[in-house]
């Protein structure tokens, strides 16, 4: 998976680009076929913002996260985002499951009769 992590008014130290390399590793375990990330922090007055658009195969995801500290907005970010792909992956893996099962007929109901 591809991050691209941009900072608005803020330097991206090394070590918020490894937290967030971390973090964005947890959700490759939940959903293999992402694609990119981009994550922008962005930091006005006392407010900390981290956002994020998550392309996958079919879908695109966006969350965001406003805290105090910007290790508990990325937290944040990462909860809503962790959410929203399992959500993502239970559609697709429900509509794959239920494709596969209505192939039922007028003709089986006859059978059953």
């Amino acid at each position: 998976m591809q991050i691209e992590l941009t900072g608005h008014h803020i330097e991206i130290t090394d070590s918020l680009r490894d937290f967030v390399n971390e973090k964005m590793a947890r959700l490759e375990r939940h959903f293999d076929k992402v694609n990119n990330t981009h994550v922008i922090l962005t930091v006005e007055g006392d407010r900390h913002k981290a956002e994020a658009t998550v392309h996958m195969s079919g879908h695109d995801v966006f969350a965001d996260c406003t805290e105090a500290d910007m290790y508990v907005a990325i937290d944040g970010l990462m909860n809503k985002l962790d959410r929203q792909v399992k959500k993502h992956k239970e559609k697709i893996t429900n509509h794959l499951h239920n494709k596969n099962n209505n192939n039922y007929s007028l003709d089986d109901a006859k059978l059953q009769d």
